[in-house]
């Protein structure tokens, strides 16, 4: 983190409120917040790839911008998949470490949950999507805990009969797939806000996250395959 962050002083913050620095980067490019007691402080959200590069910054230029200091932080939040697995690993690597050095819990909470909760208002079946870049989509459906992989046509089959809303980034083509199929399907976009992942995990309350942190060790990613890779010659393969 700049050394500004030692030569700034910032107002004391009073004992009851919860400041959150939220941050996903598991889908496409990256978002940061800062979140005082369920209210969003600041939301940075940034396209592109290199988030290894950036997300340091940005988290530096949030909390700069909310006038919030490291030591002032009580929970980090970040998604932790199903995504882009460099994304999920940079975010979560991030989130481990400041987690550690600050002596914070950490909140880690699925991608597809993220996105279901930031759905409108709706008698639909909310359905949330990730695009892998593969042919197919991770997706959770409803109040289902676990995502899945899977293909729109498939996708299809388990929505039958359902008027159903697809909330994710770039959901358009899974969209019209789906209305091809006689499906009747909206589009919610958008990616994951690090504002509504703040907020989920300042739910469930810092002592509760410090707990599980305790029992369970710090969050892993969630990955629903391997990692594809491209060799020399072009081609392209998954490994477990």
């Amino acid at each position: 983190m700049p050394s500004r962050f030692h030569r700034r002083q910032y107002p004391a913050r009073p004992p009851s409120v919860s400041t959150v620095l939220a941050f996903d980067c598991a889908v496409s490019g990256q978002g940061v917040a800062i979140l005082r007691d369920g209210v969003s402080l600041v939301s940075l959200l940034e396209e592109g790839r290199e988030q290894a590069a950036r997300l340091l910054p940005t988290i530096a230029a949030a909390l700069d911008r909310a006038g919030v200091a490291r030591r002032q932080l009580e929970l980090i939040a970040v998604t932790t998949g199903p995504g882009s697995f460099t994304g999920v690993r940079v975010g979560l690597s991030a989130a481990r470490g400041l987690s550690v050095g600050l002596g914070i819990p950490l909140a880690g909470i699925p991608t597809t949950t993220v996105l279901r909760a930031q759905a409108p208002a709706t008698d639909r079946l909310v359905v949330a999507a990730v695009d892998t870049k593969l042919g197919d989509w991770f997706c959770a459906i409803g109040e289902e805990p676990a995502p899945f992989a899977t293909t729109a046509a498939d996708l299809a089959v388990r929505l039958a009969g359902h008027a159903c809303v697809i909330v994710g980034k770039d959901v358009g083509p899974l969209v019209r797939s789906l209305l091809a199929a006689g499906l009747d399907a909206v589009a919610h976009e958008g990616p994951p806000d690090p504002v509504v992942l703040g907020g989920l995990a300042e739910r469930a309350g810092v002592d509760a996250w410090r707990d599980r942190n305790r029992q369970e060790g710090l969050p892993r990613p969630l990955y629903l395959r391997g990692v594809n890779i491209t060799l020399p010659d072009g081609a392209r393969r998954t490994v477990e």
